[in-house]
């Protein structure tokens, strides 16, 4: 059987609200996902002997702790099978950054192991697998954009979302998401810096995990500060936990420039990357 390669895409949060914690001891939340069609890990499967697996990060660990090999290991569960394929993962995305790669791994994972065995489970049972693994690993089985609520399992894809002009800077350091869970109650927000919902083309953006990774990650706070005085943005918001900040862009403005001019002004080892959201169904 010839390798089966998929696209595992990023995404962002355009919104974040956080409406507080849950007896289960996650957090409630409402947010508004979008996919990066551009921005994504690569995952092939070939036929195997055996399972193994392979990453050209080495700062990707390949033990049991790697959501990669959860998904294979939950996806042989489910299917009451042993999966005898070898996974290459190619990263693209960062990691601790905000922007869903290690889920979006896991979620193409057991696509593409469905797919080499003939289509085994449904998708509702892609789904139950995928939300036992983490909260938003269901969102990448199929949503190109939507509304996420629950802990974030419970998916509503939306159609009508506009597509927009995007640039992502990420310092090098990322951050934890459960820390800045744990931090949210008892965060306070720095003066100076905005933290109001921003209106752009019919969309509120704002993200209520500002207040505890800014006060931790001071430089975060700044970056955003800093692209909100750009003429060249319309919007700031860190995306997820963090430790991305994105900006929305006017129409016809050079990404690329905008981030040659924060790596002069702010920090000359900031990852960056341009281009657009997807505002269709994947």
């Amino acid at each position: 059987m010839n390798p089966i390669s998929l696209n595992a895409p990023a995404k962002l949060n355009l919104s974040l609200r956080v409406l507080g914690k849950r007896p289960d001891g996650f957090h409630e939340i409402d947010t508004l996902m979008v996919q990066l069609p551009g921005l994504a890990d690569e995952v092939e499967f070939r036929e195997n002997g055996g399972f193994s697996f392979q990453c050209n990060d080495p700062e990707i660990p390949g033990d049991e702790g790697n959501l990669v090999i959860k998904a294979v290991r939950a996806y042989e569960n489910a299917a009451d099978i042993r999966c005898e394929c070898a996974i290459f993962l190619k990263k693209f995305i960062p990691h601790g950054a905000g922007l869903g790669g290690g889920s979006s791994d896991a979620a193409t994972t057991l696509l593409g192991l469905n797919r080499l065995h003939g289509d085994l489970l449904g998708m509702d049972k892609l789904h139950e697998i995928a939300a036992s693994l983490g909260s938003d690993i269901p969102f990448f089985l199929k949503a190109g954009a939507a509304r996420c609520t629950g802990r974030g399992e419970k998916i509503e894809p939306l159609t009508d979302l506009p597509t927009l002009p995007v640039l992502l800077l990420k310092p090098a350091f990322g951050v934890q998401t459960p820390e800045a869970y744990q931090r949210w109650g008892q965060s306070r927000e720095i003066p100076g810096i905005r933290y109001a919902a921003q209106d752009v083309r019919g969309l509120s953006l704002t993200n209520d995990l500002e207040r505890p990774v800014f006060e931790k990650h001071r430089f975060l706070a700044e970056l955003k500060q800093w692209l909100l005085e750009r003429r060249e943005t319309v919007a700031a918001l860190m995306s997820g936990s963090g430790s991305t900040v994105f900006a929305v862009l006017s129409e016809g403005e050079n990404g690329a420039a905008l981030a040659a001019a924060a790596r002069t002004e702010l920090d000359p080892g900031l990852w960056s990357w341009a281009g657009s959201t997807a505002g269709h169904r994947r």
